[in-house]
């Protein structure tokens, strides 16, 4: 069963290491959230999108293996050099989530919007398919947000595919230009007059364009709703997520 209404999961939370070296990662909790959000039977099948650090081999070798021996079936989408599926569209309605890592965001969207994912994932969005993902795979689905897809020095991004009508901060608590940047991109009007922002480990669930609940897989992590008033004041309010077991 597909979810029961159009549900995104846009998290600042990556895999766990099980410290036998950089690569060899666990999978956390927020997948199996995932997967239930999705109405997902015995085997979820989940498809991973790489393109916001170029569909790297060593990142395709450290998710299957995170995966190998979960009730998972993992798939994914390459489109460099060129698609890895012959039907884009048909593989990604077929999933139940569909999962889309960290990078540059401006350089995953141009990509996308090249093949038509733009339309694709839409569709799979309207369709019951949870979209979910981290850092860039988070800010994409909505507006905009701050990103170093042009440079170290963080820049604002307003080319986000806009599901979701609001701003998006990831990293809030671990990158310092990241709290100021967002705050003042939503004062001046570039981001909408609603960004929700996550500190590492959290997430934000979305039913249609609601935020719904947080979630974090550590204690102590927040997420935040970034507010301008009428005046063009911004307020931070804190939102206490739900720890995943």
């Amino acid at each position: 069963m597909p979810a029961s209404e159009p549900t995104i999961l846009a998290t600042s939370i990556g895999f766990f290491s099980r410290r036998r070296g950089p690569w060899d990662w666990r999978p956390g909790p927020v997948f199996d959230l995932a997967a239930e959000l999705a109405g997902a039977g015995p085997e979820p099948r989940m498809c991973f999108l790489g393109q916001a650090e170029g569909d790297q081999p060593t990142t395709l070798t450290a998710l299957y293996g995170a995966f190998a021996g979960t009730p998972f079936r993992l798939s994914h989408l390459n489109l460099f050099p060129m698609p890895n599926v012959e039907d884009i569209r048909a593989h990604l309605l077929a999933q139940d989530v569909v999962w889309v890592g960290g990078g540059s965001v401006a350089n995953l969207l141009a990509v996308w919007r090249v093949h038509g994912l733009d339309e694709i994932l839409r569709e799979c969005w309207e369709a019951g398919v949870v979209l979910g993902g981290v850092s860039a795979g988070s800010v994409c689905w909505h507006v905009g947000g701050a990103t170093d897809s042009y440079g170290p020095t963080l820049r604002p991004f307003t080319a986000g595919l806009g599901f979701l009508p609001y701003g998006n901060g990831v990293h809030y608590d671990s990158e310092e230009q990241r709290r100021p940047l967002v705050q003042q991109l939503v004062a001046d009007g570039t981001l909408p007059p609603v960004a929700h922002c996550t500190d590492d480990g959290v997430g934000l669930v979305y039913r249609g364009t609601t935020l719904v609940e947080a979630v974090a897989d550590r204690e102590g992590a927040l997420a935040y709703e970034v507010r301008r008033d009428a005046e063009g004041t911004v307020t931070e309010t804190p939102i206490v997520p739900r720890l995943l077991s």
